[in-house]
């Protein structure tokens, strides 16, 4: 039996139940990297954020084969999904910066259905040539990071001063606490990858933001993934190099949450149609003039993801969508909602004959007194409706 990988170390923040949105580090920097846009992406995300295999707290153990040459960016990508799958996200938001959207870039082509949507921040479809990445990598294996600490500012800040910030003095001590194995394993990765050819098989809906000071990856490689990805959105952040959310915070988070909120409300518009067909529009001017700050989030959640996402999904119809939420109704006892959902089945296109197979059916795998309760239930807002259909 092969054994259960172990997780990356990881923090979570924003409301339980909120949008699941992971965001992946750069090469030599732990989750702190993210820590500028936390609060703002933490209001309406439930975000993740994680370290590489030895950097920050995850342990070089995380990776799968610490042997030279073995790692490459579908493994990185593995556990990363391997944390989704531990909090049950079928489909979450990523945002990476560097390595860390290479991580998202590969997401999106080898898993697209597991993204909502994509942020590759001062990222490439390729990180130069290999030569490069390899020689880096015997370095660190022989001497560690040390060496790196005098040429990772030129290329992480655009201002020499940031280098000596709390933020930047924070990021250079991941640099130099990161395991030397681990490190040239993640350079071994980025040597191979070239995602180049597939970029126009992404589907997601994606944002790349470049620094236009990035010695690293200059803004051509941004313009590279915008031009080949399909209706990608391009940003170019001045005064921003390869770390562009130290270098100018506020300017990347307004990126990103603009490119968020607008799957977002493309949801909510979606899902409020939906809504208003299937229950009908007395029921939801209802539910509005109800709305209260305290019923406020609630209302958006349903809306967007009952209605938007899963109503929306084309693989059940509608009809097929109202006898399973009968069924859950039923089987759980929410009567208020099981009469709102009658109405909603015979909309949806079922017969009150039909509804009635399908508590007949609840009857034996719900229980005979949950299925007589919404037998009772359906005879109060069916009667008139069968008797309608007997005279025509």
């Amino acid at each position: 039996m092969t054994p259960a990988r172990r997780l990356l170390h990881h923090r979570l923040d924003g409301p339980d139940g909120a949008p699941p949105l992971i965001l992946g580090p750069s090469l030599g920097t732990s989750l702190a990297l993210w820590e500028p846009q936390l609060t703002a992406l933490a209001r309406h995300y439930r975000v993740l954020r994680y370290d590489l295999p030895g950097h920050g707290a995850s342990p070089a153990a995380t990776l799968p084969d610490p042997r030279p040459g073995r790692t490459t960016v579908d493994d990185l990508a593995r556990l990363a999904l391997d944390l989704a799958d531990h909090h049950g996200w079928q489909t979450f938001h990523y945002a990476g910066v560097s390595l860390g959207g290479a991580i998202g870039a590969h997401l999106a082509v080898r898993h697209p259905r597991r993204l909502a949507s994509l942020a590759l921040v001062c990222s490439s479809a390729r990180f130069g040539e290999p030569t490069a990445w390899h020689e880096r990598a015997a370095l660190v294996r022989e001497r560690g990071t040390r060496p790196l600490l005098d040429t990772a500012p030129p290329r992480w800040f655009a201002a020499p001063a940031t280098a000596i910030t709390l933020a930047g003095k924070a990021l250079l001590a991941d640099l130099a606490g990161t395991d030397p194995a681990a490190y040239a394993a993640c350079c071994d990765a980025l040597a191979t990858y070239d995602l180049r050819a597939a970029l126009p098989r992404i589907r997601t809906r994606t944002l790349v933001v470049a620094g236009r000071q990035d010695p690293a990856t200059p803004p051509a490689h941004a313009r590279e993934l915008a031009d080949a990805i399909p209706h990608a959105g391009l940003t170019e952040i001045a005064g921003a190099a390869h770390l562009a959310g130290i270098d100018a915070p506020a300017p990347v988070t307004t990126a990103l949450l603009a490119h968020l909120d607008a799957g977002r409300a493309d949801r909510y518009d979606a899902g409020t149609t939906v809504r208003r067909e299937v229950l009908g529009d007395a029921h939801v001017d209802r539910a509005n003039a109800r709305t209260s700050p305290l019923t406020a989030a609630f209302q958006d959640l349903i809306t967007r993801y009952a209605w938007g996402e899963i109503w929306t999904r084309p693989g059940l119809d509608r009809r097929t969508r109202s006898c399973i939420t009968l069924t859950a109704l039923v089987a759980h006892g929410h009567h208020d909602e099981l009469a709102l959902h009658i109405r909603a089945a015979l909309t949806n296109g079922l017969t009150p004959e039909e509804i009635g197979e399908v508590l007949l059916q609840s009857a034996v795998y719900c229980g005979v007194p949950a299925a007589n309760t919404a037998f009772a239930i359906a005879q109060r807002f069916l009667g008139d409706e069968v008797g309608r259909s007997s005279e025509r």
